[in-house]
C-alpha cells in the first residue's frame, strides 16, 4: 500500500458514519456520502451524530440571533449618526 492510499483510507474507510436513512452506524464506505453524516473515530461518537448535529444547530441559531441584535443596534447608530443626533 503506497503512502497516499494509506491517507486515502485513514481520512475515511477506517472511520465510523451515520446513516441518515437507516439510522445506523457504519464502519468505512458502506452507502452513498449523501446518506453519510461523518466521520467519526469510535462507532458511539457516531451513534450521536444526531444529537451532535442538533447541539450544533442550536448554538449556530443562537449566534446568528447575536449577530442579528449587533446589526440592528449598529443600523439603529449608524441612522442616528446620518440625522446628526445621537
Amino acid at each position: 500500500m503506497s503512502r497516499g492510499e494509506d491517507s486515502y483510507m485513514s481520512s475515511g474507510e477506517r472511520k465510523y458514519w451515520y446513516n441518515t436513512s437507516t439510522g445506523q452506524v457504519e464502519h468505512g464506505y458502506e452507502s452513498p456520502a449523501v446518506d453519510r453524516i461523518g466521520p467519526f473515530d469510535t462507532a458511539e461518537a457516531a451513534a450521536g451524530a444526531l444529537d451532535l448535529l442538533r447541539a450544533r444547530s442550536e448554538a449556530w441559531a443562537v449566534e446568528e440571533a447575536i449577530d442579528e441584535d449587533w446589526r440592528k443596534a449598529t443600523d439603529v447608530h449608524k441612522a442616528t449618526d446620518a440625522d446628526g443626533k445621537h
